[in-house]
């Protein structure tokens, strides 16, 4: 994605977590060294017992090392326990058809999950296993030091600002994770549930492209 320079910082009233990242390489083989460092030690994490042993494989991260946006979703699904990627499933070739209406492929961002094992039937993070899971997608966080942190859902929207407002709550607007402008807003398969609410998500995807400086596609 280009390398527009930005307008400045637009976020809510209420900062969250606003020290700085320690340094990163900008190097993309640096960065991407110290991601495959941690997704040893993820891989080898037993913290939560019942994940650890029904898991067929942990699901990282996919993606830029270098990515101006993250995409942070919720927890891995079946596909994603299979495939070992997260959003390939239903839920994931929506997240595709959004980024590509954005006017980016898949490869320009960076997508990763609050847990990197699935839950039991799909169900919601235990606070438990989000707390487990933690300094896993926050030392991932510091090695991408992104710009914009898009949050699908509601799980990964209150762990990474620790609130527990809703998503009707927090979209629309900015907030901030350290160095990171964070947007909240729905997830996928929220979205197949109820095909009305993409025009909200494209709504909220404008306004981070606005916030970027890139064009919107479809607009003059």
């Amino acid at each position: 994605m280009p390398r527009t320079r930005t307008a400045p910082p637009l976020v809510s009233d209420a900062t969250i977590r606003t020290s700085s990242y320690p340094e990163s390489p900008r190097d993309r083989e640096a960065r991407q060294q110290l991601l495959d460092a941690l997704n040893d030690q993820v891989r080898g994490c037993k913290l939560c017992a019942l994940l650890a042993r029904q898991r067929t494989q942990t699901v990282f991260g996919v993606g830029n090392p270098l990515a101006r946006v993250v995409f942070f979703g919720e927890a891995p699904g079946a596909d994603e326990d299979r495939q070992g990627e997260p959003f390939v499933g239903r839920a994931g070739q929506l997240l595709t058809k959004i980024i590509e209406a954005c006017g980016w492929r898949r490869d320009d961002v960076y997508i990763l999950n609050v847990l990197k094992c699935r839950p039991p039937d799909n169900r919601n993070p235990e606070p438990a296993e989000t707390a487990n899971c933690r300094p896993f997608f926050e030392r991932q966080l510091e090695i991408l030091q992104p710009e914009y942190i898009v949050c699908v859902g509601t799980v990964p929207s209150q762990a990474l600002l620790e609130t527990t407002d809703s998503i009707g709550k927090l979209r629309s607007r900015f907030h901030r994770y350290r160095d990171s402008k964070v947007l909240a807003t729905y997830h996928p398969s929220y979205l197949l549930r109820n095909p009305a609410a993409k025009k909200y998500v494209w709504e909220d995807m404008q306004l981070l492209m606005r916030d970027m400086g890139v064009p919107i596609p479809g607009k003059g």
